[in-house]
């Protein structure tokens, strides 16, 4: 009963987790300072097809999935086939909160740099208790686990060297559309959300009890349920 009762929390708290990330990239992007490194491709894309930038993200998830499923193999989980069902709430949400934060771009520098700052800690909060969980990854996030895994490499560098490359892709895509010199969706703030995301989760992992909490939770129902599987294989 009690494990039956952690889950109805945590799978809450995790889709909350997806609304937060997203409505945190939208700050970000907003703020017209240059978007987050995962958002760079997709949001270069809808400058220049006549599609949003939910629904390229969305594209570029689902890309993200099958790349896990073909790096993984045998050990590509059924259960994370619902990372599709994420995405969909994922890349909805992108364009659902987008219009309303359409004002930030008229703002003065100071206050689209409070907006981005804002936005890269809205992001982290989001990304802390979406871990916390442990209900599921997020396909970007699953990508950089599976090369990761397939690769043997450490899960902080290959997110390092992931991020990187998506940012390279949106350089050469915004060159390759909008002319040589042109940085669409592009700029300090990506740079600096790159940096600040990852200072801001270590904080809120450090002083928001209510995170370490839920992970104490999502890890006393991960072991409750290990514990008959491995009984039933001892068999």
């Amino acid at each position: 009963m009690r494990q039956m009762h952690y889950k109805r929390i945590r799978i809450p708290v995790f889709i909350l987790s997806i609304l937060t990330t997203a409505f945190g990239i939208d700050l970000i992007t907003a703020a017209s300072l240059g978007t987050s490194p995962i958002s760079s491709v997709p949001l270069v894309l809808s400058f220049y097809f006549p599609w949003t930038f939910g629904q390229l993200t969305f594209v570029m998830n689902m890309a993200f999935i099958v790349l896990q499923f073909l790096l993984l193999r045998r050990n590509f989980r059924p259960l994370e086939i619902l990372q599709v069902g994420i995405n969909v709430i994922f890349s909805y949400a992108l364009d659902l909160y987008m219009p309303l934060l359409a004002g930030l771009q008229r703002l003065s520098l100071p206050l689209q740099v409070l907006f981005l700052v804002l936005g890269c800690a809205v992001l982290g909060f989001g990304i802390c208790i979406e871990t916390a969980s442990q209900v599921l990854m997020v396909p970007g996030d699953g990508a950089v686990k599976a090369i990761a895994q397939v690769g043997k490499w450490r899960m902080g560098s290959t997110k390092v060297a992931f991020d990187t490359t998506m940012v390279t892709l949106a350089v050469i895509l915004s060159f390759l559309y909008g002319g040589l010199g042109t940085l669409s969706g592009l700029g300090i703030g990506t740079v600096i959300s790159a940096m600040l995301v990852g200072r801001f989760v270590n904080f809120f992992n450090r002083h928001v009890f209510f995170i370490e909490r839920l992970a104490r939770l999502s890890l006393a129902d991960e072991n409750r349920g290990a514990a008959p599987a491995a009984v039933a294989e001892n068999r």
